[in-house]
């Protein structure tokens, strides 16, 4: 075994180990909340969470985001807390978790946005009340995180990045997911019945493959909306993350790939997919495209469309809140 070989095993068997449940977690004394207040289409119930944690005699400060700050303004100070809350949408709370990552504090995704679905990967509950119970059990996974790298400039994610088709419909679903929430998406996913296709070049931890689609997805979680699986064998704690390339002529082509996943969710059997997806798993990924497409991470669009891009995971990174344990996490 090469050194190179010794030291990927290393991380991910770190990874692993320091992902299990706590056995003897510590409640949180201190919290600092920093909130978008921008996010989602009504009351968060951030203002009753808040309260909980006071009655419990928790520390809060409570901040808001603000149009010209950067998310590393909004956790400065946090090393004198003893966790951190970000509320808002999934590019709020993945840019936070980003920025926070090398204070080593829990944080708590709170699900204030339309989808949330990075709080949805993470099995949190919904409710004020029960996310503050969450908070004060301490209970907590560490999960990797990753960086994406456009044209020079490094976004940090956590759950998925995307060149093409999810990326349009996330771009098109920006209009009206304020007026129709979730249903935005199915909506920009009506208006992408003949998507653009490309010629990808991927480089894969150095191995070249090039393959034909309507779009490339980098993913750390692997769960939709309602914890639907988009593919199997997605782990946020392998030290990996796993390339998905949707392959089908037209968006009508991923409708097994779906019936598929809902079976799975469902637990009717084995996942069968389709032949609409074609996966791979890497730690340092680029992927280069024949011609121009929007790209997203965590929902956030990119402006223009681009041809480049590159990803990496960074293993064992963040620790989460979250009542389940790395078995649930995963497809």
């Amino acid at each position: 075994m090469n050194l190179n070989s010794f030291l990927r095993d290393f991380i991910n068997l770190y990874a692993v180990l320091t992902s299990m449940t706590s056995s003897s977690p510590t409640p949180p004394k201190s919290a600092l909340i920093i909130f978008n207040p921008k996010s989602g289409r009504g009351d968060s119930g951030i203002e009753a969470f808040t309260k909980h944690l006071q009655a419990a005699g928790v520390r809060v400060e409570l901040r808001e985001t603000a149009p010209d700050s950067t998310p590393d303004d909004d956790v400065k100070g946090l090393e004198a807390f003893d966790a951190l809350v970000g509320a808002g949408g999934d590019g709020t709370v993945s840019s936070l978790a980003y920025a926070a990552r090398s204070f080593g504090k829990p944080y708590l995704p709170y699900p204030a946005g339309t989808a949330n679905l990075i709080a949805q990967n993470l099995g949190l509950p919904t409710d004020p009340q029960a996310l503050a119970e969450l908070f004060l059990s301490g209970q907590t996974v560490t999960l990797d995180l990753a960086e994406l790298e456009v044209s020079g400039k490094v976004h940090g994610f956590a759950m998925l990045a995307g060149l093409g088709l999810d990326a349009a419909m996330i771009r098109d679903s920006e209009q009206t997911k304020d007026r129709l929430g979730v249903a935005a998406y199915v909506a920009s996913a009506l208006k992408q019945l003949h998507p653009q296709h490309a010629h990808f070049k991927l480089n894969l931890d150095g191995q070249e493959v090039e393959v034909e689609g309507m779009g490339v997805m980098i993913a750390n979680f692997g769960m939709a909306n309602y914890r639907v699986p988009i593919t199997g064998d997605v782990s946020p704690a392998d030290g990996k993350l796993t390339v998905i390339v949707l392959k089908g002529q037209s968006i009508a082509s991923l409708i097994p790939t779906l019936l598929g996943s809902i079976r799975a969710k469902l637990h009717l059997g084995d996942a069968d997919l389709g032949g609409s997806l074609e996966t791979f798993e890497a730690a340092n990924i680029s992927v280069q495209a024949s011609q121009a497409l929007p790209a997203q991470y965590d929902g956030e669009t990119l402006e223009g469309d681009i041809l480049e891009l590159k990803a990496r995971v960074l293993p064992a990174a963040i620790r989460y809140f979250t009542p389940a344990d790395l078995k649930d996490l995963s497809t």
